[in-house]
């Protein structure tokens, strides 16, 4: 097997002592039945009986053995999100890139080794599944020798103790939504009706939740100006304080069949009432830690807990330098690390989530119920407003541009190339593109990338060389765009730039040059996912930057979960010039 490990990623590997690495073996059984979540019943997936699935915690340096035995009657794949995959690309779980797809009834053995610290999940990746339930947290325990940014937050021995103590017990938090209807009864209404369907059900913090209809005089009282804007005149939010799917038509002329649109897809709100998740925490502990996983599949999430700050201590798994504050906003895929220090009377706290997404408006709860709380308590204060909006003039959001990662790392200035990828709707509300053209859900089944470059049409495909630096430029070409959350397979990368109108440079030293405020190239985010500036009254870009260190093909794509069904995809074929080779057990020949 040939293949270069780029500085960044040796870096870490030399922080783990390989000589005491474990080989965890992790089985999964997957099924389909009919589940009761959020109080509705309806088919979903189950993992070893259980939604959502259970948590892979290891150690960093650990093998990891994640055996899949596939008893839903359709195929299915898992990708580890944020796991590097490292020497291992056959193991990263796409359809038709890296593997071919599950079949019923049979299973697959993925290998991979946890060269990196922190909170990541792993979550389908065939078709829609996602929406479906396939979904579970991973926590890696950072090697001793990892250098911790928690003395930026207390420089007492007994304050830094405890802090230590609760991150080394840390607890996964898994923040989606829920929709009432499958993935495949989604998809089958966007053709039949041509819509883009970006309406949920419920939201759910651990897999509870109940679906909650708000009067239509409150969802008009809540509306904000940045929806209202939006909407214009003529439209406002349907039942489900959700934008009607009838709002694109001024900007886009997109055939449409609004006849065969579903109930609860974009409206017809029916209340139900789940299980609510309680969290018991011990004052004291001083503090506890929680991973905010976001398997949402749809909505950007914000995150709060009454009366109580935040420290956000990491990001995607990597450490940054801590920022203090009442509520964090999550896109799709993402994990925000945090400390809460339990500081307040024994009493119950409202655990708020809310949609951060502008197109709809949409809340659950849960309680953090300090041990020796008296159920008698009265309603605490929140940070937040259930439209998003803060509750006080106090309340202090995470600001993304004042992240800085611990330690910071700088990104090289020779790039080897700069591609130009365009997102947009292409011919009908429900399919996407990111770059050239619209990536089909028929190429799932295509033979995979890894074992054949050209297996799929060359506009779907960049290729780059082996230690390498690239440049990549999104461009929003239309609006009414959401913060597109866009996932890297494999290494992470650098968030260097993002700015408005649209990129009129050949390069990114050129745009540097003239508009050097939007740019950082000193102490950028390093991330697995960003999301894109939303494009609601003006074009926008961002501009990402990664090092080529891990051969094989992989996959960039927005992880709204209909974008990518709908083609918001590219292939990435890294380091073409020293391709691996394919393991016996994982060539197509033996079956995968």
């Amino acid at each position: 097997m040939k293949f270069a490990r780029g500085s960044l990623s040796l870096w870490l590997l030399c922080l783990v002592k390989w000589t005491s690495a474990a080989t965890v073996f992790f089985p999964v059984i997957l099924t389909w039945s009919n589940s009761t979540v959020a109080g509705v019943s309806r088919p979903a997936i189950s993992m070893n009986g259980q939604f959502p699935g259970p948590p892979l915690r290891i150690n960093q340096g650990d093998n990891v053995e994640f055996l899949v035995d596939n008893r839903c009657p359709f195929n299915t794949t898992i990708h580890f999100h944020g796991i590097e995959q490292l020497g291992t690309p056959w193991s990263d779980g796409v359809p038709g890139v890296s593997q071919r797809s599950i079949k019923s009834n049979t299973s697959f053995l993925y290998k991979w080794t946890a060269t990196e610290y922190g909170a990541y999940w792993y979550h389908a990746h065939h078709r829609g599944a996602l929406e479906d339930g396939l979904y579970g947290p991973i926590y890696i325990t950072p090697a001793p020798s990892v250098e911790k940014p928690f003395s930026l937050i207390t420089t007492d021995p007994a304050q830094l103790a405890a802090i230590i103590l609760a991150e080394s017990v840390t607890s996964p938090v898994l923040l989606s939504e829920w929709r009432v209807l499958t993935s495949e009864e989604i998809w089958a209404a966007e053709i039949a009706s041509g819509t883009d369907s970006f309406c949920a059900n419920a939201l759910l913090i651990n897999g509870k939740g109940s679906i909650t209809c708000l009067p239509r005089a409150d969802i008009d009282a809540l509306t904000t100006s940045v929806q209202k804007r939006s909407l214009g005149d003529d439209l406002r939010l349907t039942d489900m304080a959700c934008f009607p799917p009838n709002i694109t038509e001024t900007i886009f002329n997109f055939p449409h069949n609004y006849a065969a649109i579903p109930p609860a897809m974009f409206e017809g709100c029916i209340p139900s009432q789940g299980p609510q998740e309680i969290f018991t925490v011990n004052a004291a502990q001083e503090y506890i830690s929680w991973d905010l996983t976001s398997a949402a599949g749809l909505l950007e999430l914000t995150f709060s807990i009454d009366e109580h700050d935040m420290w956000v201590y990491a990001i995607d798994g990597r450490y940054i330098e801590p920022r203090k504050v009442n509520a964090v906003t999550i896109p799709n895929s993402n994990r925000y690390s945090v400390l809460i220090p339990l500081t307040q009377p024994a009493a119950d706290y409202s655990v708020r989530m809310v949609s951060a997404s502008i197109n709809q408006i949409l809340n659950t709860t849960a309680i953090m119920r300090y041990q020796g709380a008296s159920q008698l308590t009265g309603p605490s204060k929140p940070w937040i407003q259930i439209n998003n909006q803060p509750a006080t003039e106090d309340t202090v959001f995470l600001d993304e541009t004042l992240v800085v990662p611990f330690p910071a790392l700088v990104p090289s200035t020779n790039i080897a190339q700069t591609f130009f990828l365009h997102v947009k709707q292409i011919g009908t509300a429900y399919r996407w593109r990111l770059g050239n053209t619209s990536y089909g859900l028929e190429l799932e089944e295509a033979q995979p990338l890894l074992f054949n470059q050209n297996s799929i049409p060359s506009d779907l495909v960049i290729r780059t060389k082996n230690n390498t630096w690239i440049d990549l430029i999104l461009q929003t070409d239309t609006l009414l765009q959401p913060p597109h959350p866009i996932h890297k397979h494999s290494n992470k990368h650098f968030i260097i730039g993002q700015g408005n109108g649209t990129f009129n440079w050949a390069s990114v030293a050129g745009a540097v040059r003239d508009v050097p405020d939007s740019f950082n190239l000193q102490t950028p985010q390093y991330r697995d996912t960003f999301h894109m500036p939303p494009a609601v009254t003006g074009l926008t870009w961002m501009a990402i930057r990664y090092h080529v260190v891990n051969p094989g093909a992989f996959l960039m794509h927005c992880h709204i979960q209909v974008h990518q069904s709908g083609g918001m995809i590219l292939a990435m074929l890294d380091g073409v010039d020293v391709w691996p080779t394919i393991p016996p057990d994982y060539s197509i020949a033996a079956g995968f």
